[in-house]
């Protein structure tokens, strides 16, 4: 089901729970011989189980937004598990070892899907988490791999890229995707080209995959991280939070992920 979204902007407050009690904890996790440093977040008001999302991170690495991202999940009583795909928690201060690491997961998608599956496994086992419901959202290089994710087939609810790029060396096939897909692009992102869009509407439509693509009007790349400001200054690059659309997004994904696990 294809579902085209060109929203403007119309101010959103993020949800939060009354009286929530989140906890947050570092986990340490192995994909063979790798260590992984996550952090998991959950709600210890929220009773029983729950369904559990998983939050990659941008280029830059498993660091405090997405822990931050993780936390915002939790107050929304999920059981969230921002993962590491880089291994020991390493991260990148440069463009250009950001580029390098994130550049090792890309080129080897084996790699990255061994290291997501090991991440959802944990999380699937926590005693807070029904490991039937499962999600999964990315920023930047981390919405990537989520429609990486989704594409091969795993077995998510859904999935949310915010400000990831779109393209692939392995498409999604007839029949296989099982997640509910929704893409959050800026809608003056110079990084993700206008073929690069209209491909992968082809690419989903063709795969018969269930997706919305939302497009904010004037937002660029990495617009709902409060520091993308800072690191497009300092980097001389196209960066830049946008309020609106952070907050938008994030309303848009709660949907999502309520419509995807209702089903």
């Amino acid at each position: 089901m294809h579902r085209l979204f060109l929203y403007g902007f119309i101010l959103f407050g993020f949800a939060t729970q009354a009286h929530a009690e989140v906890v947050g904890e570092e986990v340490s996790y192995k994909a063979n011989d790798t260590t992984l440093k996550g952090y998991l977040a959950y709600d210890k008001a929220v009773k029983g189980k729950r369904p559990g999302v998983l939050v990659v991170h941008e280029w830059w690495g498993h660091n405090e937004y997405a822990r931050k991202r993780a936390d915002m999940l939790a107050e929304l009583g999920y059981v969230a598990l921002a993962v590491d795909m880089y291994g020991a928690g390493k991260q990148a201060s440069h463009p250009e070892d950001a580029q390098k690491f994130s550049s090792e997961i890309a080129n080897n998608m084996a790699l990255g899907k061994q290291r997501f599956g090991a991440a959802m496994e944990l999380l699937k086992k926590q005693p807070t988490t029904n490991g039937s419901d499962i999600a999964a959202i990315g920023y930047c290089f981390g919405g990537a791999v989520v429609l990486q994710m989704a594409r091969e087939g795993l077995d998510l609810d859904a999935v949310v890229s915010f400000h990831g790029s779109l393209g692939t060396t392995k498409p999604a096939q007839p029949g296989v995707v099982k997640a509910k897909i929704m893409v959050a692009h800026g809608g003056a992102d110079p990084f993700i080209k206008p073929e690069q869009i209209t491909g992968f509407f082809a690419e989903m439509n063709q795969a018969e995959a269930d997706y919305r693509f939302i497009a904010y009007s004037g937002a660029l790349h990495s617009f709902t991280n409060p520091d993308a400001d800072t690191f497009g200054a300092k980097f001389n690059l196209p960066l830049k939070y946008n309020k609106q659309a952070d907050q938008e997004s994030w309303q848009a994904m709660q949907t999502h992920l309520e419509d995807a696990f209702k089903d």
